[in-house]
């Protein structure tokens, strides 16, 4: 359709661009998809179109279009992938808060595939069983398996026959063409040898023999193969399915970490709305403990603002009248009068959620080994058989001889065990990684782990604690550590400040006593606390707030304190009774085992980066802790995904491990996203990969065993194909007995799934 015949229809393109010639962009959900060969076909066609550059998600079922609005419309692009076989329309706008109709439309795409399997499942079954046990085959016992194939072999297959009569309109052949052409020409058969050859005769039986030798193909039939390989196969489409259906979920996990619900100020009143009602300039409330709803400036009011799952800044941010504050943060302290400055899209919440959907459609669809195999395995097959059917019609053996062979070639070519050969590794590895604390995702991550080298590593909550706790006490001559933990943490214990209440944890556990109650407590906003504890007049805060009081520092607390600040973590001081005391050190701890997991990262090829929002003399500080050279600080989300970028420009395959919010962009940007359990949601479902026990050893393990299992699907692909291939020149030969068949099917599915449990034994840390 051409631009002119667009707009006499009524057909413009997105944000007005429509007859302009400026790029606008469309995202387009596309159906229909069965393989990472059908991304690329329809990319390949959008391409060709003018003025029109595509990229297009198997993973995501998604088509990123950039396109001149003078030349093409939403409508031609529509058009076009219609045209090579498969659906396409603009996506509806995700819905805020998870709502129902989500989950439920989600569901509704999985139900029919999960119908087609569990209906192929169970009339398999006993197919499988009676052609391949001669004890369970009584007399007729064919024509019962003739009833229970026939569902499996066409409403159960039906999405391999679609597919595949694509496929062939487009000159092209995929794992759906061989499963297609092989079941539907084994079922075919098994149809003929039945009501025109000597199958259907009461009393035919399977002989269990595994002899070599012309047979008379009117007596053979073939239904377990064709029954059998469909329910294999549907059972880990399938389950691919069902994680390749999370990825649309980082998303939904974003938006959900907003204020559902605000408290807004009208006339003087308050009012609950919704917070998609929020409108810019409109003032709200934030009370202690609360999420701030929306991006704004502070107008009344102080409080500490813990920011760390947007910006990974481990020290929560003190705030005042005229700072601005983010939507989605938590107010930690006081109470807090914002007036609204960007609402709905224009959030830094709601450009995250865009930054991920962008990293995710940016990200090249793994293609399926399988299908790199089929491409030139499938047209073989398909010439062999159509050879072999030639060689012996004009040999003159006949034409019964002449079919014989060739559907031996196209039966014994579709792998029973090629069903079982992705699935089951992906079963024993995932399970024993979900017993080792790490959960893979699906299939397509297990290729780039193998190719990765540089791993970038989020700080806060990953190579650290995430909390602020109590690290060290100094203490001036003639005091006691124990005098100042019982002191200054009676008086943070009463403050809701969290670097206060780290400081009362830790002064709790080195004490092992309870703490006193303070008298006459007051919170001194942007400074610190100051109360009577025990009769002592004791300040705990800022050296600011010490100067009011014309207290100053003694030069071994001051000279300690500069360089607790100078390696970048927090330095309290306190005093009491007139005299200065002590200067205690609060910071984000590194998790005991980080180094550890340093070296052992290193050790499997991979080059550690820190990456984080934290100042540069904490990153530092905590890099050279646990063995990392190359630091970014002071990195904003948007910055995290442009230097995974950089990084990958250089030619460098990357992995991320993060937990924040704010790492949620980068981790889908990257080839490898390794998300920490311990973590935000949004985090865990851009990633690739989740480590439960929130310990960064596990992102080593987590690599090692997703190499394995990477490495025990393809030998499981290669046996496959191999007992199939090396029984070829048997069946062109005419001499594929149906034992010899259903033997080599059942032998390569034993060795792949024994090869498979192999897997079990996995240990961490070796």
């Amino acid at each position: 359709m051409s631009a002119q015949t667009a707009a006499t229809t009524g057909t413009t393109a997105p944000s007005g661009s429509a007859g302009t010639g400026v790029a606008a962009e469309v995202e387009l959900a596309i159906g229909g998809m069965t393989c990472a060969s059908c991304a690329a076909r329809i990319e390949k066609k959008l391409n060709r179109m003018d003025g029109v550059e595509a990229t297009v998600n198997y993973a995501t079922e998604k088509a990123k279009v950039s396109y001149r609005g003078e030349d093409v419309s939403v409508q031609d692009l529509i058009a076009t992938v219609e045209k090579t076989g498969y659906t396409a329309h603009e996506p509806a706008p995700p819905v805020r808060g998870g709502d129902a109709p989500a989950g439920a439309a989600e569901a509704d795409e999985l139900r029919p595939l999960r119908q087609r399997l569990i209906t192929a499942v169970l009339l398999a079954v006993p197919v499988i069983a009676m052609s391949m046990v001669p004890a369970l085959q009584f007399d007729n016992w064919q024509w019962l398996s003739l009833t229970l194939t026939a569902p499996v072999v066409t409403y159960a297959a039906w999405p391999f026959h679609r597919a595949a009569w694509t496929n062939a309109r487009h000159g092209a052949a995929t794992m759906d063409t061989l499963i297609s052409v092989g079941t539907s020409a084994a079922f075919l058969w098994s149809l003929w040898a039945l009501f025109f050859g000597t199958a259907g005769m009461t009393g035919m039986t399977h002989p269990f023999e595994l002899t070599i030798g012309r047979s008379d193909g009117s007596g053979n039939i073939y239904l377990e193969a064709a029954a059998g390989v469909t329910a294999f196969i549907l059972a880990g489409r399938y389950f691919e399915a069902r994680s390749k259906r999370k990825a649309g979920a980082a998303l939904k996990a974003l938006l959900e970490l907003g204020a559902k619900e605000v408290t807004v100020l009208r006339d003087g009143r308050e009012v609950t709305v919704a917070t998609e009602d929020l409108r810019t300039g409109d003032r709200f409330l934030v009370r202690p403990g609360e999420k701030i709803a929306t991006d704004g400036t502070v107008v009344e009011g102080s409080s500490a603002v813990d920011a760390s799952m947007l910006t990974g800044e481990s020290v929560p941010v003190e705030v005042t009248v005229g700072d601005t504050v983010t939507g989605a943060t938590l107010n930690a302290g006081g109470r807090l009068v914002v007036e609204a400055t960007r609402v709905g899209a224009d959030t830094q919440l709601a450009r995250m959620a865009k930054l991920v959907e962008d990293a995710q459609n940016g990200k090249a669809a793994a293609q399926r080994l399988a299908d790199r195999i089929s491409a030139v395995f499938v047209p073989v097959v398909i010439a062999l058989a159509l050879g072999t059917l030639g060689f012996w019609l004009g040999s003159g053996e006949g034409l019964t001889a002449a079919f014989t062979a060739a559907v031996a070639v196209l039966i014994i070519a579709c792998p029973c065990a090629l069903g079982l050969a992705t699935p089951t590794a992906l079963m024993v590895g995932t399970g024993r990684g979900a017993q080792l604390g790490i959960l893979i995702k699906g299939p397509e991550v297990l290729e780039t782990t193998r190719r990765v080298d540089t791993i970038v590593l989020d700080k806060t909550g990953t190579v650290t604690t995430g909390k602020m706790t109590l690290q060290t006490v100094h203490t001036a001559d003639g005091t006691t550590e124990t005098d100042v933990l019982r002191l200054a943490g009676a008086l943070e214990h009463a403050s809701e400040h969290p670097i206060a209440q780290a400081v009362a944890t830790g002064a709790t556990h080195r004490t092992g006593t309870p703490l006193p109650t303070p008298e006459n407590f007051t919170n001194v906003p942007g400074l610190g606390v100051q109360g009577i504890v025990e009769g002592h007049a004791v300040l705990v805060g800022r050296e600011q707030l010490l100067a009011e009081w014309e207290i100053h520092l003694p030069v071994e607390l001051a000279r300690r304190k500069a360089e607790a600040e100078a390696a970048g973590r927090t330095a309290i001081a306190v005093a009491w009774d007139g005299e200065a005391r002590a200067v205690l050190e609060v910071a984000d701890a590194v998790k005991d085992t980080s180094a550890e997991a340093i070296r052992r990262l290193r050790r499997l090829g991979l080059k550690p980066i820190l990456l984080t929002g934290d100042n540069r003399a904490v990153a530092e500080s905590v890099a050279a802790e646990v063995g990392i050279e190359e630091v970014y600080a002071e990195v904003m989300p948007q910055d995290k995904v442009d230097v995974v970028k950089r990084l990958q420009g250089e030619g460098r395959s990357v992995a991320m491990v993060g937990d924040g919010v704010n790492d949620a962009a980068a981790l889908a940007q990257a080839d490898l996203g390794l998300a920490m359990g311990t973590g935000t949601d949004a985090a865990i479902e851009a990633g690739d990969l989740t480590l439960v026990r929130g310990d960064l050893r596990a992102a080593a393990d987590a690599i090692r065993l997703s190499r394995k299992t990477l490495g025990t699907i393809r030998t499981n692909l290669f046996w496959a194909f191999a007992y199939n291939v090396a029984a070829l020149p048997l069946a062109a030969m005419g001499l594929l007995n149906p034992m010899i068949a259903g033997a080599a099917m059942a032998f390569s599915s034993v060795f792949v799934v024994g090869n498979s449990l192999r897997l079990r034994g996995f240990r961490a840390g070796v």
